[in-house]
This record gives structure tokens, C-alpha cells and sequence, in this order.
């Protein structure tokens, strides 16, 4: 009989919720970064092993929401819980619970949602630290487990999935054994050149940028794509630019190596970069560019 269960993965931005999920496929189906709110929407995670297939869905970093584009990742964050059967909390080691971790657990309540709690990073920290947030997250609720792991190196990793088999229940797949994402390949493909566009650059500017593919063509394996960066002031398009055009060439070429990777094809990548000055705060624009705020009611 084959088993199943959705679980969503949260937490604050950049604890590494998107790592985990990667390193739980084996496989790279989440951009990261070392910069926070990477995660822009709900990304499915298809783990199957012999009989039963986990669903999980790593969301947006849970922050204060400063613009229309940041209410809709909380949203996706906050829609997910209603329509799982379990969480996973991650955190890093800290001797207080922070307010943001107090209103997800405030949610599990009431959603009378099990859920595991994930220190992560613990190859930073002292196992005086984790005990003490290990006491700290115990007095705020009951979790039915706490696992220190390292999303990084995999260390843990199997026994939180152990854990997680516990939420399985009887059902019908509601994914082929043989896909590890219902992402579509374009999706995939704009979120990997976001992530090298947050690695490449500095500070503010990747948060102000998007990407759209607006051309994809298939052409005896090899795929031809041209994409569209869009950032929110002109001289944001210098910088993504660079002297001679050298910083987003540079952004190309790491973004077409994992491209032809996730493909195994041959590709032609093809950047431009447009202006849109506030597209954060424009629900015509961020709908434009993918984040629908239909798809997190």
C-alpha cells in the first residue's frame, strides 16, 4: 500500500529551510543564498523511497512584510499551514524564541497541525547552545521531536525523515515516482539566474530584482533561452550590467552551468535588463512576474 504526507517546511528567513529541502532530494529544486528572503514562493519537493512518497513545500521566510511583494510571500507562507499534515520548524541555536517563531507555533495550535522542530547549523554552535534552545522552544510548545541537524553537509538529515515517517498515511501518490518538483522547467530556470544574480551582487539591489523568461525554444537538444532581469532604478541596471558588461556576463555564465545541469542540454542564455521602478508594490507587476496572489489564498 502506498503512503504519502504533505509537510511544509518554515521558519525565518535564511535559517535554511531551502538548503534542507535540497539536501533531503538530493537534488537542487530551491535557490539559496547567503542573503535573506531568497525564497520568494511555495516550492514542492517530491521525495519517494520504495512505497512512500513525501510532499514537502518549503516557503517563504516568515518576516514584517515592507512591501506588496513581502505580503505575498508571508501569505504563501502562512496558506501553506492550512493544507498539510505536518511542519517542520527550523531554527538556528538561540537562547530566546523570537516573536516570529512564537506566531508560527501559535498557528500549529490552532491549526492542531504536529510539527518537528529543526536546529540547524549546529556545526556553529556549542552543545550548550543547542540545549539551551532545546529548554527555550520546549516551554512554548510540545514538538514530536527536535532534531539538531546540518542541512549543508546531511548530517541529521536521515533522522528527520525517519521522524517524518510517522505522518504518512494510506493513499494514492499524487506525484509520479520519477519527478522531484512539479516546478515547470521555466520556473525553474528564472529562479536560477535570481540566485546567481543574489550571489553576484551586493546588498539591496537583488532584492528589487525579477526574472522572466519571455522566449524558450527547443531546438534538437539544444535550448535557446532569453531572459528579462528587472530591477527598480536605473542605476540598479548599471550595476546588474557592469564595466563592459562584465558583471552579467558573469551572472550568465554561472546561471547557464546549472541550467544545462537541471536540462542536460546544450544552452543559449540571452539577459536584458529592464527598469520597472516599484515593481515590489505594483500587484500588476508582481502578478506579471509570476507571484500570484491567487495561488496563496
Amino acid at each position: 500500500m502506498t503512503k504519502t504526507a504533505f509537510i511544509a517546511i518554515v521558519g525565518r528567513p535564511n535559517v535554511g529551510k531551502s538548503t534542507l529541502l535540497n539536501t533531503i532530494l538530493g537534488e537542487k529544486v530551491a535557490i539559496v543564498s547567503k542573503k535573506p528572503q531568497t525564497t520568494r514562493n511555495r516550492i514542492t519537493g517530491i521525495h519517494t523511497v520504495g512505497e512512500n512518497q513525501y510532499v514537502f513545500l518549503d516557503t517563504p521566510g516568515l518576516h514584517k512584510p515592507r512591501t506588496k511583494l513581502g505580503d505575498y510571500m508571508v501569505k504563501a507562507t502562512t496558506s501553506t499551514l492550512g493544507g498539510v499534515d505536518a511542519a517542520i520548524l527550523v531554527v538556528e541555536a538561540r537562547e530566546e524564541v523570537g516573536d516570529i517563531e512564537k506566531g508560527l507555533m501559535a498557528r500549529f495550535k490552532s491549526e492542531g497541525l504536529p510539527a518537528v522542530l529543526v536546529i540547524n547549523k549546529v556545526d556553529t554552535v556549542t552543545p550548550a547552545n543547542i540545549a539551551k534552545t532545546i529548554a527555550a522552544y520546549d516551554a512554548e510548545f510540545k514538538f514530536d521531536a527536535v532534531i539538531p541537524l546540518c542541512a549543508k553537509n546531511g548530517k541529521g538529515v536521515d533522522i528527520l525523515l525517519s521522524e517524518c515517517e510517522k505522518y504518512l498515511y494510506e493513499s494514492e501518490w499524487f506525484f509520479s515516482s520519477d519527478i522531484v518538483t512539479d516546478q515547470p522547467e521555466r520556473l525553474v530556470a528564472a529562479e536560477i539566474i535570481r540566485e546567481k544574480l543574489l550571489r553576484t551582487l551586493d546588498e539591496e539591489i537583488p532584492h528589487g530584482t525579477a526574472v522572466s523568461i519571455e522566449e524558450w525554444k527547443d531546438k534538437r537538444g539544444v535550448v535557446s533561452i532569453r531572459a528579462e532581469i528587472y530591477c527598480e532604478k536605473a542605476s540598479h541596471k548599471g550595476i546588474i550590467i557592469g564595466k563592459h558588461g562584465a558583471t552579467i556576463k558573469k551572472i550568465g555564465m554561472y546561471a547557464r552551468e546549472d541550467i544545462e545541469k537541471m536540462l542536460d542540454a546544450k544552452v543559449f542564455l540571452d539577459l536584458y535588463v529592464r527598469v520597472k521602478e516599484n515593481w515590489r508594490d505594483s500587484d500588476f507587476n508582481i502578478n506579471n512576474l509570476g507571484y500570484n496572489k491567487e495561488d496563496v489564498e
